[in-house]
């Protein structure tokens, strides 16, 4: 078939130009201005996260790894910088900014340690954000507050023992009672299950596997029938805890219910595309980390009288991890612009999210590799980074269910 050239025209920083095509103008693939220039702002943010991470997240790394501590103490010292509620408008005690800071405060701590990040974003994207999303004027009002300072910490329950991706066959019940609503189920491999003081979790109220089957509701800590079950014992992110939660006969008012009967799926959805960008962000933090300490070390360890850095089958492990986070990085960047600017963000942030996580695993292996036999050592930064990088491929969605997402959204776009 032979295709016909035509010119479509469209602007670009405020200028029109015009591009050559064959046949009708591409719908996949969309051509837009973006303009990631950091602004003085987003650079101040990064730098107070940079200068907080080195000087109250380093020494510690280890320590807290290897004892699986989750440093409930240093989460309230970031809710006073205002870490704990980056994307909570002031008014409810929160600081006000985007996702261009919030990326830039999450990649900047994953360089120091990714279970400090990790545990950052799932407070702020998914419990509070929740909230923050879907949540009347009383409720933000009565629960932001304390999320956004860290006084609480926040917790989301979607998993389950035997619905991982299966989220529409989950067990957990909410039953509607004259006075409020009664819980039964359990969730689990939820960041913060044991120690957080509130948790929006996702109940069925209608049939397994039937539409609109599921409700969010927010349970505070103490409430009875609210109990922690196991904590995991990880191959990586230790220090961010992960648990179940655990509900028997727990009543609840209807009060803290958020949104509609029969629309937490959508809600939990719509919460998911924006927390893979805080993944995709924890992913690039974690794979700069990587490969910042492995050109360190190739500029510095000698073999054969020279650096390691001056052989072939270094440079080029280096110019692939350079190469690949600079890609992962404008992934992310794209799906914060589009989310500052409230347009759709599903199918960029699961691209971010896939990509930049696969990269943080391959960084993080070269990282390894680039070191040697010490890098096999826990003297050394890179086999926490290689441990910590995995699961970025699996929480939030698996690389399997992103490709998933992005199919479905390519070809039914």
């Amino acid at each position: 078939m032979r295709h016909k050239l035509t010119n479509s025209r469209l602007f670009l920083g405020g200028r029109q130009i015009t591009i050559a095509c064959f046949g009708r103008p591409p719908s996949i693939l969309t051509i837009a201005y973006m303009n990631f220039t950091q602004t003085e702002l987003t650079e101040q943010v990064a730098q107070s996260a940079r200068d907080f991470a080195r000087q109250h997240i380093k020494p510690f790394v280890m320590e807290w790894d290897e004892a699986q501590v989750f440093p409930v103490h240093l989460f309230k010292e970031l809710g006073k910088l205002g870490m704990m509620g980056v994307l909570v408008p002031e008014e409810y005690g929160g600081a006000g900014l985007g996702y261009f800071e919030y990326n830039a405060i999450i990649q900047e701590i994953a360089k120091v340690c990714g279970s400090i990040g990790l545990s950052v974003a799932a407070h702020n994207s998914l419990c509070t954000n929740h909230i923050l999303s879907f949540g009347t004027e009383a409720q933000k009002k009565q629960w932001l507050p304390k999320l956004a300072s860290a006084e609480w910490i926040g917790a989301w329950g979607l998993t389950e023992p035997n619905t991982g991706s299966d989220a529409g066959n989950m067990k957990t019940t909410a039953v509607k009672t004259d006075d409020g609503w009664v819980l039964n189920g359990t969730k689990s491999w939820i960041t913060h299950g044991k120690s957080g003081d509130l948790a929006v979790v996702i109940c069925r109220t209608g049939e397994p596997r039937t539409p609109g089957n599921a409700t969010a509701f927010v349970v505070e800590r103490g409430i009875p029938g609210f109990t922690a079950g196991k904590k995991e014992n990880k191959l990586g992110m230790r220090a961010s805890e992960t648990a179940e939660m655990i509900f028997e006969n727990c009543h609840i008012s209807d009060a803290n219910r958020l949104g509609e009967v029969g629309q937490g799926f959508h809600q939990a959805m719509k919460i998911l595309d924006g927390g893979r960008i805080s993944i995709a962000a924890l992913s690039i933090g974690i794979a700069k980390g990587a490969y910042e300490a492995a050109l360190r070390y190739a500029q510095e360890r000698h073999q054969f009288d020279q650096p390691i850095s001056n052989f072939q089958g270094i440079s080029f492990k280096l110019a692939d991890m350079a190469t690949e986070i600079m890609a992962a990085d404008l992934l992310v960047w794209q799906s914060c612009d589009l989310k500052n600017r409230g347009e759709k963000v599903t199918k960029q942030g699961a691209m971010a999210k896939y990509y930049a996580s696969e990269v943080a695993v391959r960084t993080a292996n070269d990282a390894v590799q680039i070191f040697g036999g010490y890098g096999y050592t826990k003297d050394f930064p890179v086999e926490k980074y290689y441990r910590d990088a995995k699961l970025c491929t699996i929480g939030e969605g698996t690389s399997e269910i992103q490709k998933l997402v992005i199919s479905r959204e390519v070809l039914h776009s």
